[in-house]
């Protein structure tokens, strides 16, 4: 009898937690001009009473797996998403799971050498033919560059010549690509700027097809981390693509020392990551539970700080808007593909990586986030650093 009055009585309680949260959230909703049950594109619809309750119990954590439980929908997530993070909800909800998240960041090293395998393991050796049918033809997995380009693979072939342009990259060179992926810049750079390029990735699955794209030209590909580079190798350039997300603040002062030691000292280096304009948590609970773990994403003041004292910031260069059109591109590509997986990946699956991408190129049309581009060197280049034209 008394277990089932304990039992009842915690029952009661997270009820009431499902009607105060559905009472609060409902305002929220309505500020964002969106409409319970609504015909807009953006009006979500609830197909559970329970998703209240988890989300208010978990926040941003529990919004995206009652979603990949089917809990609720919207015709576009992402314009949904680009509304409620408008108005800055992260700000005005109490979200016990991301407090928890920065916590563990503050105390804890996430990205130390061996917790840092666990987002190959997890996310980029899932599928590299899911991958490659998501991504485009160079499987370039970063922010594309969409001026003056309405296709995929011609933006993102535009960001790898930006890059190239960024660092002055001439025949004869040797290029250092931190986090490499499948390979696409470090193909682009050897075949187009008859550069030798040295790639490092941590992906196993990601090395290998880097290895096989570029095995007639002068690339080096090594599945190891970063840190594993012997102390004596020197660079002409270094380049780094949205790898920094997965540094984590412990070590972004050392990152920038690795990039300080290994660069020559006429050298540039490039790093492209995602970004926050403002302070706060860079740690979303539901993204780094299903997409990248231990990831966080960088603020401007603990970059500039990683950078004090041991680089010369040369260059700053936001386009974070691109990064809507180019996760909208890669959300219509998964779903086009989708028929060639759905054996192997259940629809759970489907909503999970469909939530993914939406979410955050609502994020990214809201200017919740950022795309930057940073040009660094050793000791400053003489005369000054001018960015080619774009």
């Amino acid at each position: 009898m008394f277990l089932k009055e304990k039992n009842a009585s915690a029952f009661n309680e997270l009820d009431v937690i499902g009607r105060l949260s559905k009472h609060y959230y409902q305002q929220l909703l309505r500020r964002a001009g969106i409409t319970i049950g609504g015909n807009e594109p953006w009006d979500i619809q609830i197909r559970d009473a329970r998703f209240w309750r988890k989300v208010g119990l978990f926040g941003t954590l529990g919004f995206g797996e009652a979603y990949m439980d089917g809990w609720w929908d919207a015709s576009r997530v992402d314009q949904l998403v680009y509304r409620l993070a408008r108005l800055r909800i992260e700000q005005n909800v109490l979200n016990l799971p991301k407090l928890l998240c920065g916590l563990a960041a503050k105390f804890k090293n996430l990205q130390s050498i061996s917790r840092s395998k666990l987002v190959a393991l997890q996310h980029y050796d899932l599928d590299n033919d899911l991958y490659r049918d998501m991504l485009g033809e160079r499987m370039v997995y970063t922010c594309a560059f969409w001026k003056d380009s309405r296709d995929l693979n011609i933006a993102q072939e535009k960001k790898l010549e930006l890059v190239c342009d960024k660092l002055g990259i001439k025949e004869g060179m040797h290029v250092l690509d931190i986090g490499c992926g499948w390979g696409s810049f470090a193909e682009y750079a050897a075949q187009v700027r008859k550069v030798k390029v040295t790639g490092v990735t941590i992906s196993r699955e990601q090395g290998l097809i880097a290895r096989e794209r570029c095995a007639e030209l002068p690339v080096d590909i090594r599945i190891q981390d970063y840190r594993a580079l012997e102390d004596q190798e020197k660079f002409d350039r270094i380049v780094s693509l949205g790898m920094f997300e997965h540094v984590g603040r412990k070590n972004y002062k050392s990152y920038m020392r690795y990039i300080r030691q290994h660069l020559n000292i006429d050298g540039l280096a490039l790093i492209q990551t995602i970004g926050l304009s403002y302070k706060t948590n860079g740690i979303d609970p539901w993204v780094a539970k299903y997409i990248f773990p231990n990831s966080e994403v960088p603020t401007i003041a603990r970059i500039s700080t990683a950078i004090e004292g041991t680089l010369k910031l040369e260059d700053w260069h936001n386009f974070g808007a691109d990064y809507d059109k180019t996760l909208l591109a890669w959300q219509e590509n998964f779903v086009e593909s989708w028929e060639k997986y759905s054996s192997k990946h259940d629809q759970r699956f489907y909503r999970l990586w469909n939530y993914y991408l939406l979410m955050f190129a609502g994020l990214f049309r809201a200017r919740n986030l950022d795309l930057w581009q940073l040009v660094l060197s050793p000791n400053g280049v003489d005369g000054g650093y001018s960015r080619p034209a774009s």
